[in-house]
């Protein structure tokens, strides 16, 4: 767990804010029990982990649905790194990702047994049901304020310039499928550095996110996730 960093973390996380019931959006006809398989591809094409999301419980809230997810990360020698549950609504044909729920209950528990005081604050992601090529999408952000023994450290992540680039057909070992193409960057500001990384997501209807593509700086690829199995 502790080598797998914020950025990573909300990369993961980004796969299941497109989740929706088939009233409220076009992406990821919601049951319960469904499950999605990613497979995670350093630069060099070889894999370096795992990624499972089940779909363990979606109920109303007032007016919007709410969903809960499970997400079982492996390494690349198939040891479980990280697992969590989290949350998104859906309303009014917007999926929300609840900010709060970003961070692994895991990492969460780890820092609080270590003394650590936190407050976490942000927007949530939001994509709407209905996307268009050269369509702007609100920004996001999260940032969690840590303090311990009168030394404070803030850890954030901003995800802007969040557009729908285009469309095309998409071909993984799950099968072949029309996405739409969404780009963003993503800044990560820790200890006084920032990271930046320009990332780029496929998402198809009634399946969702099809693959992932995250960049560095300098535009050179720098890991890819693509979906290898799902059920439903």
């Amino acid at each position: 767990m502790k080598n797998i960093s914020l950025t990573v973390i909300l990369s993961l996380l980004f796969i299941g804010v497109s989740f929706a019931q088939e009233s409220c959006s076009k992406f990821y006809p919601l049951k319960e029990g469904s499950t999605f398989e990613y497979t995670n591809l350093d630069k060099k094409g070889k894999v370096d982990g795992t990624i499972n999301y089940l779909i363990s419980e979606v109920r109303s809230v007032g007016t919007a649905t709410a969903a809960t997810f499970n997400l079982k990360f492996k390494d690349k020698k198939g040891k479980q790194a990280f697992e969590t549950d989290y949350t998104f609504s859906c309303e009014n044909g917007i999926v929300k990702l609840d900010y709060e729920s970003l961070f692994p209950s895991q990492m969460m528990k780890q820092y609080t047994e270590m003394g650590l005081e936190m407050d976490i604050s942000g927007t949530d992601i939001e994509i709407p049901n209905d996307l268009n090529v050269g369509q702007e999408l609100p920004d996001a952000n999260v940032t969690m304020a840590m303090s311990m023994s009168g030394i404070n450290m803030n850890v954030s992540v901003d995800r802007t310039n969040r557009k729908v680039e285009n469309k095309e057909s998409v071909t993984t070992s799950a099968g072949t499928f029309d996405c739409y193409i969404l780009s963003e960057l993503n800044t990560s500001k820790a200890m006084g550095a920032n990271i930046e990384f320009q990332t780029k997501t496929w998402l198809a209807e009634g399946v969702g996110m099809i693959k992932s593509e995250t960049y560095k700086k300098n535009g050179n690829l720098e890991n890819k996730m693509e979906l290898t199995k799902y059920s439903k």
